[in-house]
């Protein structure tokens, strides 16, 4: 169970927080939240609750194999909802900087999302690195259930959490040899890119 004193949650789309939930994805890509105080990105917590956002999930942003799935978050969720469900928890195995467009097309069969919002990612503010988190991820045994409330909502990267929440076991989402496969396959796709550029 995490032990932080103030524990921090990072908001992602719904569908994408249920992706890393059944294993489908074991990162995100990120370069801040639209009302970000800095407008960039940066890693405050090297673990965190994973918390889903609603608003502004596009179905055309998502690879054909995973549309349908934004109904179904939509589903699940009021605008007027009193608590807010957190079902995962994810540790940060390594914080990777993207720079470029090639390595941006060597992860593409490793996500859910489209070129188009790969792309859109990496170019926003384009003097600014696109970060690639990679995540163990876990699900909570227990779902914790705190209170809505306003700081929670917008389009932000982090949220501190205000509430005392539930004590719950954490359930890694993959084997230990499923991650490294998975872990793996991103190192190799970035690698080669490296060694290409060097030819």
């Amino acid at each position: 169970m995490p032990t932080e004193n103030t524990p921090v949650a990072l908001k992602e789309w719904a569908v994408t927080v249920g992706a890393l939930l059944q294993g489908d994805l074991i990162f995100v890509m990120r370069k801040g939240g639209i009302v970000e105080e800095t407008r960039d990105f940066e890693l405050i917590s090297p673990q965190f609750y994973l918390m889903p956002a609603y608003e502004h999930q596009k179905e055309h942003l998502l690879k054909e194999a995973f549309q349908g799935r934004i109904a179904a978050t939509m589903a699940a969720w009021t605008p007027t909802q009193s608590h807010m469900k957190l079902e995962g928890y994810a540790k940060v195995i390594e914080d990777i900087e993207i720079t470029s467009e090639d390595q941006l097309q060597s992860l593409r069969d490793l996500h859910i999302w489209t070129d188009e919002f790969a792309t859109e990612r990496l170019k926003w503010k384009k003097k600014n690195p696109l970060h690639l988190l990679i995540m163990r991820v876990y699900r909570l045994e227990n779902p914790a259930m705190p209170p809505m409330r306003a700081p929670y909502m917008g389009c932000k990267s982090w949220v501190k959490i205000e509430d005392e929440l539930t004590e719950s076991n954490l359930v890694p989402v993959l084997t230990d040899e499923l991650f490294e496969k998975k872990y793996n396959e991103i190192k190799i796709a970035l690698e080669e890119v490296v060694q290409n550029s060097h030819l």
